[in-house]
């Protein structure tokens, strides 16, 4: 369930004068851009955007970086991005320079559908002239290259049929490939990780235990190491409880000493409008504190504002 949902009946040439009217002369308005862009969805503030440009002659994407600056810009420009746009933006970011954000490609490969993929491939490929895999291949190696790459061809079975003596036959290779024989044959866990649909993994994970005595995640910990470990994690989390997933995103990206703003504005951007209702009743019942009190301690000004109206109420 979404915490931004948008308005019924809008007028996009009110709320663009609004907007005009809150950065026009000197200081910005900034309790408007937040009301303005919050109670509108994507859809909605796409229209603003281009009614912004016909009605004031002026590009709003512009107005707003030259207004703003820092996090809180970073959350305002993320919500004025289309949904797709966002997340071929936060993966090239997660690749471009030195040093590699391997967290993002994890996080977005391995919770995205199959149609959100498509749409990311399609529209990355167009915005950068080349593939998001060609990106990949050439930013990270070995296993975990190729966990990403399974990934990003967004061809996960999302069927519902499970195969009983198929799922029992998963689990069976999962431990011969990893707890039973020295060393870990990578390549089995990334197959059936990687492609079975949910509820055939689901089986898995249960036939799993049964043969292992152990949490097929308790089995990566210990099989694993690095970007493959939290690679292979991230899948299993994600199939199990998607928002309880991001709920753990969100809590390590707050907790102990300073705050990994990529991740916590990302999250907040990218699921307020998808399951914001979820991942708060997964961290309240994960870490026993709500994640609008989280980030009220976490964050200050107009950055901790607007994340927490993408936050909705305290619980």
């Amino acid at each position: 369930m979404a915490t931004i949902k948008g308005v019924s009946s809008f007028s996009a040439e009110q709320e663009a004068q609004a907007l005009r009217k809150a950065m026009k002369g000197l200081g910005t308005d900034e309790d408007a851009i937040i009301e303005v862009l919050t109670k509108l969805n994507t859809a909605q503030r796409q229209q603003v955007l281009i009614t912004y440009k016909s009605s004031i002659g002026r590009d709003l994407i512009d107005d707003l970086k030259s207004e703003l600056s820092g996090n809180f810009e970073r959350v305002i420009i993320g919500l004025m991005t289309p949904t797709t746009m966002y997340d071929v933006h936060e993966l090239k970011r997660a690749m471009k320079g030195a040093g590699t954000d391997e967290g993002c490609l994890i996080e977005i490969l391995a919770s995205r559908t199959n149609e959100e993929i498509r749409r990311i491939n399609e529209n990355y490929k167009l915005q950068y002239g080349c593939t998001l895999e060609e990106d990949i291949v050439s930013d990270t190696s070995s296993m975990f290259r190729r966990v990403l790459v399974s990934l990003a061809t967004g061809n996960r079975d999302e069927g519902t049929y499970v195969d009983g003596a198929l799922a029992q036959q998963d689990a069976q290779c999962l431990y011969e490939a990893g707890e039973k024989k020295w060393g870990t044959d990578e390549a089995q866990f990334m197959t059936i990780l990687c492609t079975r649909n949910r509820f055939h993994l689901l089986r898995v994970f249960d036939a799993y235990r049964e043969i292992a005595n152990k949490d097929i995640t308790e089995s990566i910990k210990s099989e694993m190491s690095g970007d493959l470990e939290d690679a292979l994690l991230a899948v299993v989390k994600c199939m199990r409880n998607k928002p309880a997933y991001f709920a753990e995103r969100l809590y390590k990206s707050m907790k102990g000493l300073g705050t990994d703003d990529n991740t916590l504005i990302r999250v907040m951007v990218s699921r307020c409008e998808i399951d914001m209702l979820q991942i708060r009743r997964e961290f309240l019942s994960m870490y026993g504190k709500s994640l609008h009190s989280f980030i009220k301690g976490d964050c200050s000004g107009d950055y901790r504002k607007v994340l927490l109206r993408l936050c909705g109420g305290e619980d």
